[in-house]
């Protein structure tokens, strides 16, 4: 069971700076504990070793993305396997992602629709050639243009005509892309993986995107009368709602009866992730309500610059976002590009799954987790928490909460504003 509910010392106990030589090293694990000793490696290390004992304790995650990896490519290579292992509750990130992602199961594009480009290479001459540049991924602007076919007339299918959550239109949007991507013989995509494990999607800024830019053309359509009928909604209210249900499960009913979260990049993704429990403990006013025990984040924003997306867990701490009793051990922020590093942290808790799957076959389940208790966690099963499925019930029982609430909330309302 966790530990780490318990509260904790802030006294910094000091550490023997300990080294070894890469070439004594047999796992990535060995190397990312005994290989980083000092500087930016130290950062890089002690984000391992908080992952790990996230993991090892069984703290459900959650995920928080900003950057094109769907563009680039980088969902297939360490995302999906990440949501694969059954840690992850629920997914924040942009728009854009969810756009890109339906990319590679185009008919026509099907056979490597990006390339390489060079960042400081001739702009012009690729506009010319209706290249479109992410960073060093181009991709022809035709690409778009049949997206954006592909979402229109998944949008206008009868499934999508009322009001749901973005969560419910990703969740769709997953079956559709699923079964466009076994068409064409397309790898699994994200949304296709996140509709087969149930994990939820979020995108705080949903407006600021495609998929809602072809909603958006849908409606005008309509509005102008060359569609009889489109009647899709997004429910911002019954999304950030679920968000918080997600976080009340986290807290009260999941099996370590707390959260961790790992954050790459900032923006609107990582505010979001972060906001349920002010949410819950402050603008619903319910009791009891912690923030993350465990929070780690890798970001290129300096702290200085006094922003979200440079915002470190100790200064979500004054906030409520991140537990107060345990921050200093139990989190870490680091000056980075993720895209640097991921293979290598998601290569290596996989390399511990891995090994504590081949000693369970060896010695049994029950004799690995007495010896070793952190197996319990790394070997949870794979199919996940399946947040989605269960969201009817979960968010139920937070408007429960909520009613049982109702003297405080009448009282947060009230306000004699200045006349105007």
């Amino acid at each position: 069971m966790p530990t780490i509910g318990k509260k904790m010392s802030h006294e910094n106990s000091p550490r023997p700076l300990t080294t070894r030589r890469v070439d004594e090293c047999e796992t990535l694990d060995e190397i990312f504990r005994e290989c980083l000793p000092a500087f930016g490696g130290a950062y890089l290390r002690r984000i391992y070793t908080i992952l790990d004992r996230a993991i090892g304790e069984g703290y459900p995650l959650t995920l928080s993305v900003s950057g094109p990896v769907t563009v680039s490519g980088q969902h297939l290579t360490w995302l999906i396997p990440l949501l694969e292992t059954g840690w992850i509750a629920y997914l924040s990130t942009t728009d854009a992602v969810c756009y890109h992602d339906g990319h590679r199961s185009l008919e026509h594009h099907k056979k490597y629709p990006f390339h390489e480009v060079q960042i400081y290479g001739n702009d012009a001459q690729l506009r010319d050639d209706q290249i479109i540049r992410v960073t060093d991924v181009g991709f022809h602007e035709n690409v778009l243009l049949d997206q954006d076919r592909f979402l229109s007339a998944c949008l206008r299918q009868p499934e999508f005509q009322r009001k749901m959550t973005g969560t419910e239109m990703r969740y769709r949007l997953g079956a559709h892309y699923a079964a466009q991507e076994q068409r064409v013989g397309a790898p699994s995509g994200l949304l296709t993986t996140c509709h087969r494990l149930g994990v939820p999607v979020f995108v705080g800024a949903p407006s600021d995107g495609s998929v809602f830019l072809n909603s958006m053309k849908l409606w005008a359509m309509r509005e102008t009368g060359m569609l009889q009928r489109y009647d899709f909604e997004l429910d911002l209210h019954a999304e950030v709602f679920e968000a918080c249900a997600y976080h009340r499960w986290g807290l009260f009913e999941s099996a370590a009866k707390g959260l961790a979260t790992f954050i790459l990049g900032g923006g609107v993704p990582k505010n979001f992730n972060l906001q349920p429990e002010p949410a819950l403990g402050q603008i619903l006013g319910l009791p009891n309500v912690r923030g993350y025990q465990f929070d780690v984040q890798i970001t290129t924003a300096p702290v200085a610059d006094g922003s979200l997306s440079s915002c470190p867990p100790a200064e979500a701490v004054t906030w409520g976002k991140v537990d107060k009793d345990v921050y200093l051990q139990t989190t870490e922020s680091m000056l980075g590009d993720y895209t640097q590093v991921m293979p290598f942290l998601i290569g290596a808790l996989l390399d511990n799954r891995n090994r504590f799957e081949k000693r369970a076959e060896a010695l049994g389940e029950a004799e690995l987790f007495r010896t070793e208790p952190k197996a319990r966690g790394y070997l949870r099963p794979r199919e996940g928490y399946r947040l989605f499925h269960h969201r009817a019930e979960l968010t139920r029982k937070l408007l429960e909460d909520v009613r049982d609430n109702a003297e405080w909330l009448r009282d947060s309302i009230e306000y004699a504003p200045a006349s105007q």
